[in-house]
């Protein structure tokens, strides 16, 4: 691993750790012969974990060897998992093989379930093979790992799949060096593997004579069904009938919260969907994940095999996936239109793994369960990914990605730290040594179901991956269930210390982990909400890391959430606090905006009562919040039915903007610290007029995001510090994300930002540790 120096003029730097059966079967032959064809510099090598490469060389040649890698692989190699990430260029001064890396500690790795590879797709088609239809179909190659280990090693004996005493053939297969099935763990046929059953809605089996064609007629027929697949249930309906995705959204108790889609194949995406190349690798990728895609304007909505309005309102993008399991692949063949596969939970909670969990909580919203007697150890939510400046970024991660470690540099000295992130969006993260092993995606800790999965958790990791924490690390507010857990932990081992991370700096470190930078950073940390150093509500934070500590230089300037925690659901009063600090109380009712009129006198009252006190009225530097006021100042959203729902579409009608502008954001100095203000006073005055000269919500949208883009700038010439980290969830904004890069670079700076771990608080336990390893004594 190189923590080289950045060389100038030298390109770009890509890093690739590809995961798989790629030894022993000429694949890094092949990879020189690749880099030497793009003129690219760098090193291919084995290791206990696979193969890993370094390139270096002009940016499209790098993205095409990213293509070209899983497209053109040797005959009998199979990639199971394929990492790439963007560094700066070190100088290699030509393209080598490697001698093959044996030092070190040698961990077990334990692989994330992977995508049904061709081979085995190809069996579950063929009617002469003795495979044909059998939805459990996988090998060396694809299939369940995460989500049937018990404990290592990686043995049949320790999975859920110890209790399928494989048939003759199947031996036969796992014995022979020269299959594909040797050892494959999970290897199972017809005649000695898991089966299928239809049940009812209160869990009684239906006498069907095929429980999946009798499930495709359901899902055809306008039922929902719920399926078990690898991590988990899913709620499935067909994603063309409105009638059956209002049913879905009233029994799930999601009112406008995008559902996900799976397609029957590539080619039907593409008549709904725009499709980058590097997006349809990742839909083809062995991680097989979500992608969000833009919809073709031209693409029909109500055709019988279209995409219903309910599927995601007023959403000019879709959430889509292609079939990643043999069982998904054969039904989709079957009703060969995209069907509606969401997670198999109430809103809020965690997603069902057990027949009997499913029956009782879903028993209201299915009609049908299409179950299996495979045990799933552990849950595993479908993963959620879009491009952001030509690169991956994962906003959700879990099945495909999860448990894969992040490196961190090497210290004998680090203590083992157990992290247990944040409130919403929740994961846990295990550190030791050089790796970081960060968990699926757990949820929002708010209700009972959640914090049991996150307990659950948290002795799964210690018991699966052999550690014994020194260290727990956890969010600095105190209320967080996340943090009181910390505390309990922490108390109850001898000698175990506790460890907490501002919300925002973890946020920060969980970037600079994941792009391999040390100190000095400028830290741009922008989301919706955490706790402060101060007492106050934080997310609009600029940061300046050293190897000596940190120094919050900048902020959003503030202004007052009425009714606290209620502002995060009702954008109207995020506006209603950004109109008082900026003109009071009397201002604010000589000129009646959007926000202002969606309250009733009384209400308006209430709360200009509370701001002119400050009761339950908390201060806030949140560009999250500021995101939700404008969106009501434009009249696009006074009460939201889903987080960020506000934002999104901020987003979403900057996009649709002819004209390109942007508002002023001034740089003021304050007397106290932090030394500079980010004021929207400048802003909001030309917002404000604009609305007053009719203009369009898109225009207003555009130069908004423009100018925060712009402040990004300004603070980092005033700083001086050239890297330029961006973190949290403001930069799940595709738009204000890649205006951001583009206005840094354009100005010489050096920006970083996510790849394949969320920027929203999914990141937050990797944060969290880098951050315990380098500020703890």
């Amino acid at each position: 691993m190189s923590h080289g120096k950045e060389i100038p003029g030298a390109g770009a730097r890509l890093r690739v750790v590809v995961r798989g059966v790629v030894q022993g079967v000429g694949f890094r032959p092949f990879v020189h012969r690749l880099a030497r064809e793009l003129d690219l510099r760098g090193w291919v090598q084995n290791s206990p974990q696979g193969v890993f490469l370094e390139a270096e060389g002009a940016r499209e040649r790098l993205e095409e060897l990213l293509l070209r890698l899983s497209a053109e692989k040797p005959p009998h190699s199979s990639i199971q998992s394929l990492e790439s990430t963007w560094l700066d260029p070190v100088g290699y001064a030509q393209f080598e093989i490697r001698q093959s890396r044996a030092g070190g500690p040698k961990t077990a790795l334990i692989l994330p379930d992977i995508a049904t590879c061709p081979d085995c797709l190809g069996e579950i088609f063929d009617p002469a093979n003795r495979r044909y239809r059998y939805p459990f179909t996988n090998c060396t190659h694809c299939g369940p790992r995460f989500t049937i280990i018990e404990s290592l090693p990686y043995d049949r004996a320790n999975t859920s799949m110890k209790a399928f005493r494989m048939c003759r053939r199947c031996q036969a297969e796992y014995e022979d060096p020269a299959d594909r099935r040797f050892h494959a763990q999970p290897n199972a046929c017809p005649d000695c593997g898991p089966r299928l059953e239809l049940w009812g809605a209160t869990g009684q089996v239906l006498a069907v004579e095929d429980p999946l064609a009798a499930a495709a007629e359901a899902i055809r027929a306008g039922r929902i069904v719920a399926l078990k697949g690898l991590g988990g249930f899913q709620l499935l309906a067909a994603a063309g009938q409105e009638a059956v995705v209002r049913r879905l959204r009233e029994r799930k108790q999601r009112e406008e919260k995008p559902f996900a889609l799976m397609f029957p194949s590539l080619d039907s995406i593409k008549r709904v969907c725009k499709v980058a190349p590097l997006e349809e690798r990742l839909l083809r990728s062995p991680e097989c994940p979500i992608v969000l895609l833009a919809r073709r304007a031209e693409a029909g909505r109500d055709a019988p095999t279209g995409i219903a309005p309910s599927v995601a309102p007023a959403n000019p993008c879709l959430g889509v996936m292609l079939p990643y399991t043999p069982l998904h692949h054969l039904l989709l063949r079957m009703l060969d239109f995209p069907i509606v596969a969401t997670s198999g939970n109430l809103s809020d909670e965690p997603i069902c793994v057990s027949e009997s969990e499913a029956v009782a909580r879903l028993g209201r919203i299915a009609d049908l369960f299409l179950v299996h007697n495979r045990p799933i150890v552990r849950h595993a939510d479908d993963s959620i990914v879009r491009l952001v400046s030509g690169r991956e970024l994962v906003l959700r991660r879990a099945r495909g990605y999860a448990p894969l470690p992040v490196p961190l540099p090497p210290s004998d000295a680090a203590p083992a730290v157990l992290a247990v992130g944040g409130h919403l969006k929740n994961t846990i993260a295990l550190g030791a040594a050089s790796q970081v092993y960060l968990s699926q995606h757990i949820g929002d800790l708010e209700t009972d179901e959640s914090f049991r999965a996150f307990e659950r958790a948290i002795k799964d990791f210690q018991q699966l991956f052999d550690i014994r924490p020194e260290v727990i690390a956890a969010d600095l507010h105190p209320d967080y269930l996340s943090s009181k857990h910390a505390r309990d932990l922490a108390a109850a081992r001898p000698g175990a210390k506790l460890a907490t991370v501002q919300h925002h700096l973890a946020h920060v470190w969980s970037c600079m982990a994941e792009n391999e930078l040390a100190p000095p950073v400028l830290g741009v940390s922008w989301d919706g909400t955490g706790y402060g150093l101060d007492g106050t509500v934080w997310g609009g934070e600029f940061f300046l890391i050293s190897e000596r500590g940190w120094e919050r230089v900048a902020h959003l300037r503030q202004f007052r959430l009425p009714g606290g925690d209620k502002a995060i659901k009702e954008p109207r009063r995020s506006a209603l606090g950004l109109l008082h600090a900026a003109f009071g109380a009397k201002g604010l009712l000589e000129n009646p905006t959007a926000p202002v009129q969606a309250f009733t006198r009384p209400e308006l009252t209430a709360l200009l009562r509370m701001l002119e006190q400050g009761l339950n009225s908390p201060l806030t530097s949140s560009v999250g919040r500021l995101f939700d006021a404008v969106a009501a100042l434009v009249g696009l959203r006074q009460i939201t039915r889903f987080e960020g729902q506000a934002a999104m579409e901020l987003e979403f009608a900057a996009q649709t903007a002819a004209e390109q502008g942007h508002y002023a954001f001034a740089l003021t100095r304050s007397e106290t610290p932090p030394l500079w203000v980010i004021d929207w006073g400048p802003a909001l005055n030309c917002l404000l007029e604009d609305l007053r000269r009719k203009e369009t919500p898109a225009r207003i949208a555009a130069a908004f995001h423009q100018g925060l883009a712009e402040a990004v700038v300004a603070v980092a010439r005033t700083v001086g510090q050239s890297r330029v980290v961006l973190s949290g969830g403001c930069f799940q904004n595709r738009l204000l994300t890649e205006r951001t890069i583009a206005r840094l670079q354009a100005e010489g700076f050096r920006p970083y930002w996510h790849q394949r771990v969320p920027p929203n608080d999914g990141g937050l336990s990797l944060g969290q540790i880098a951050a315990a390893r380098h500020l703890l004594p």
